[in-house]
């Protein structure tokens, strides 16, 4: 395909649009005290991650695999004694995540409104799609995108099947995203290019190291610098 026409455009949505971590951190924190009279919360948090890194192949990612994630955990911990009422509270909290409404990060509407009609918007996403959903149509930004993508996991092989699916040649897209190991390595690995946004919480499973150097890596502040590095791109 020749390189004209407008660029692809891929955005991340947890904590690159609104905000996702900051509630799994809360629920974790309640998780705690629940279990508080049988194990430190270091230890606790070391014990959820490993359960949750065990079950991302069997429950992928997002709330519903995380609550069975905090029930297995409460269970080894107390020698699958678990009272049924620390069950209900765990489901509970679990659900109470699910419901909970979705707060925006500053300059998202905003840098969707100077983009869209530019570019060709595409929503590039992975977890529960159920959830997903819920979280795209309470956000209102849903209008904005001319594609919605929600994977069970971001690859290499997964962005380039994306970018097929949308008749645009790797060099012709841009990811942008707030984790390195998800948004921006496999993105840059399809042969796209990728904006690096940091948000102030993410989950540990997502840490990686950044490609400096890379001809395709850039990173800003915050997403109200994208429309720049576009022009740029572009």
């Amino acid at each position: 395909m020749p390189e004209t026409g407008p660029l692809l455009v891929g955005f991340d949505a947890d904590d690159t649009l609104w905000q996702n971590e900051q509630f799994y951190r809360l629920t974790e924190e309640a998780f705690a005290a629940l279990l508080a009279d049988h194990c430190e919360a270091a230890v606790l948090s070391e014990r959820l991650l490993a359960a949750e890194r065990r079950n991302l192949a069997l429950y992928g990612f997002g709330i519903k695999g995380f609550t069975l994630s905090m029930i297995e955990t409460a269970l080894e911990l107390t020698d699958g004694a678990l009272p049924g009422h620390v069950v209900a509270r765990i489901l509970e909290i679990g659900r109470e995540m699910l419901r909970h409404p979705v707060d925006l990060l500053p300059s998202a509407r905003e840098t969707l409104e100077a983009l869209s009609g530019r570019y060709r918007l595409v929503l590039i996403t992975k977890g529960d799609l159920f959830d997903q959903e819920r979280k795209l149509a309470a956000s209102g930004l849903g209008p904005f995108f001319d594609g919605i993508e929600i994977v069970s996991d971001k690859t290499d092989g997964i962005y380039r099947g994306i970018f097929a699916r949308h008749g645009t040649e790797p060099c012709r897209c841009v990811m942008i995203g707030n984790s390195l190991k998800s948004d921006i390595l496999p993105a840059l690995g399809a042969g796209a290019s990728a904006i690096f946004i940091p948000h102030d919480l993410t989950w540990v499973h997502e840490h990686a190291e950044a490609p400096e150097g890379h001809p395709g890596f850039s990173q800003a502040a915050d997403l109200s610098a994208v429309p720049g590095i576009l022009a740029t791109i572009g």
